[in-house]
């Protein structure tokens, strides 16, 4: 469950390159390659996040959902679509979240919970870094008193690196996504595919003055413009959405 981090924006489907795919399907993909080689059946699964959404929405149409699929683990990540608003109230965020953890423990369901990362490397993000901090303070308490898992964003060096994110400098890039896959095993308590998942890249001379400028520019002008416009006009670019594997099916 989540917003467009889950559902794999920016990260086009090997297998149909009108599809996205993201670190919770290559999660899926390995939990289920695991299974396999170990003689058991693949893996089912469901993606019900959908892109833009806030918290609220997230937990009180696809929590409910989630529940009547049945699930063993649910992955339970949002508020950073919140965090880009200044009302945001990380408190009554996490208390939210913490009655939606509560649901899904008590059917037996393990849950794993996600922090923030850490922007502090973004210009304009960056000022969202203290709301985060104190919501993912929340996050770890939760865990702690409901026995569930926690996705250290917070904690990944590599996410530092530009490289690993796309052209609109919210989203990540597949690379990124696999790198989050891997933390999310090691966040269940399982070995990493990679045990260098989270080494920081070959470091690279810095970039001309001049060209960052030209890509700052762009980047107001393809990506943050629209947003901004959106946001004013009361839309989200998951309007109209549903979520792209509602139903659990093998991991192929």
């Amino acid at each position: 469950m989540g917003d467009s981090f889950t559902e794999g924006l920016w990260d086009p489907d090997p297998a149909d390159p009108h599809a996205v795919r993201g670190w919770a399907d290559m999660l899926a993909a390995h939990l289920s390659s695991r299974r396999v080689a170990a003689g058991a059946s693949s893996l089912e699964y469901a993606n019900l996040a959908i892109r833009g959404r806030l918290l609220r929405p997230i937990l009180a149409e696809q929590v409910p959902a989630s529940l009547e699929l049945g699930p063993d683990l649910v992955s339970l990540i949002g508020g950073g679509n919140d965090m880009l608003r200044p009302a945001a109230d990380p408190d009554r965020m996490a208390a939210d979240l913490e009655d939606a953890v509560v649901r899904l423990r008590r059917t037996g369901a393990d849950v794993l919970l996600g922090t923030g990362i850490d922007a502090r490397d973004s210009p304009i993000v960056r000022r969202t870094r203290s709301r985060v901090a104190i919501l993912n303070s929340h996050v770890w308490s939760i865990a702690r008193r409901h026995d569930a898992h926690v996705l250290d964003l917070w904690g990944m060096r590599s996410v530092h690196d530009w490289r690993l994110w796309a052209e609109d400098r919210i989203h990540l890039t597949t690379d990124g996504h696999a790198r989050v896959a891997q933390a999310a095993l090691v966040a269940l308590g399982l070995v990493p595919d990679d045990a260098r998942w989270d080494d920081p890249l070959a470091p690279l001379p810095p970039t001309p003055r001049l060209e960052q400028v030209r890509a700052d520019a762009a980047w107001l002008r393809v990506h943050a413009y629209p947003w901004a416009t959106r946001r004013l006009r009361g839309r989200s670019s998951g309007d109209l959405r549903v979520p792209k594997r509602p139903q659990p099916e093998p991991v192929r």
